[in-house]
């Protein structure tokens, strides 16, 4: 004779499956000579993006990647122009959860998860996961070599 079900234990056939565990890529270089880590995991609901400097995470900012009205999905994508090209999408709109003690490292902060955002949403337009991106880096300002160098750590996890 069979045991009964017991009402609290889900009944395995109805449980979803999703990869476990959750992919990871991560990535190391020398950006202005500072050592940096970058580690991407995707988890079925967000994808997590984090940069390291010196053992150091102090901020986090989340960055939603779909798009509240569907009908003006059109005029986000990417542009034709090259000019454009390097610019993060206009529709995504990045907060800051954790950190950004100053108004330098918030913004900072939100320009790098806008900008890693539209790697994801460019590389995978149909993407609709959140983008969480916790960084540690030690140096507040970034040069243009530094910042593309850093987004290049970033898109070799991707």
């Amino acid at each position: 004779m069979p045991l009964p079900m017991d009402p609290l234990v889900p009944n395995p056939s109805s449980i979803p499956t999703t990869p476990y565990p959750a992919t990871t890529r991560q990535a190391t270089g020398y950006i202005d000579g500072t050592l940096t880590d970058v580690m991407c995991t995707s988890f079925s609901d967000r994808i997590m993006v984090t940069i390291t400097q010196k053992g150091r995470l102090a901020q986090w900012i989340h960055v939603p990647l779909d798009v509240s009205n569907p009908s003006a999905t059109d005029q986000y994508l990417p542009s034709a122009s090259a000019d454009d090209s390097l610019l993060p999408m206009t529709h995504l709109t990045p907060k800051t959860l954790l950190g950004g003690s100053t108004q330098e490292r918030e913004t900072l902060g939100q320009l790098y998860a806008a900008q890693i955002a539209s790697l994801i949403a460019s590389k995978n337009p149909e993407e609709k996961r959140t983008v969480m991106v916790g960084l540690g880096l030690s140096k507040v300002e970034a040069s243009r070599e530094d910042f593309y160098d850093t987004l290049d750590l970033v898109r070799k996890c991707l």
